[in-house]
């Protein structure tokens, strides 16, 4: 019992300590020289947006959306949207959603009762407000639904 709160524990320092050196490492960088003067930079036409570097190391990066399939949520209460509560076109359930991100955009609901169906009014937008942060990778649909309690 106390042996996976350990490792919980052990991964949380570990990650905390991460993330100490990562500031760390920031901190160290020279800071940007405003001594000079100011020179208004001319509006380039239809210019490229400029390359942003990323600002975590390849090791501490999520997978990225090709290596996943999609990302799932539970949503306990009913879901509502434009104003009218979902229900499942099959059983009439309402509430205690699966809700799946999938890789093309597309958002899909999934009842208690296992029925499946895409909800054409929500997107990948909506689901990445509402969900929260990616706390496990499951290899297979199954395990996935396992975890969260379907």
């Amino acid at each position: 019992m106390f042996r996976r709160r350990a490792r919980a524990d052990r991964a949380f320092r570990e990650a905390q300590c991460a993330g100490q050196a990562l500031l760390a490492m920031h901190s160290e960088w020279p800071a940007p020289d405003l001594s000079g003067p100011v020179t208004a930079a001319a509006p380039a036409a239809a210019a490229e947006p400029p390359m942003v570097h990323d600002f975590l190391p390849p090791d501490l990066r999520a997978p990225s959306r090709q290596d996943v399939a999609g990302s799932m949520m539970r949503w306990l209460p009913p879901l509502v949207i434009d104003g009218d509560v979902h229900a499942c076109p099959t059983c009439g359930a309402y509430r205690d959603w699966i809700v799946f991100s999938m890789r093309d955009d597309s958002v899909w609901l999934r009842c208690t009762a296992g029925h499946e169906v895409q909800e054409l009014r929500l997107d990948t937008a909506w689901y990445n407000r509402n969900s929260g942060p990616i706390d496990h990778f499951h290899p297979t649909l199954e395990e996935g639904l396992r975890h969260l309690g379907h």
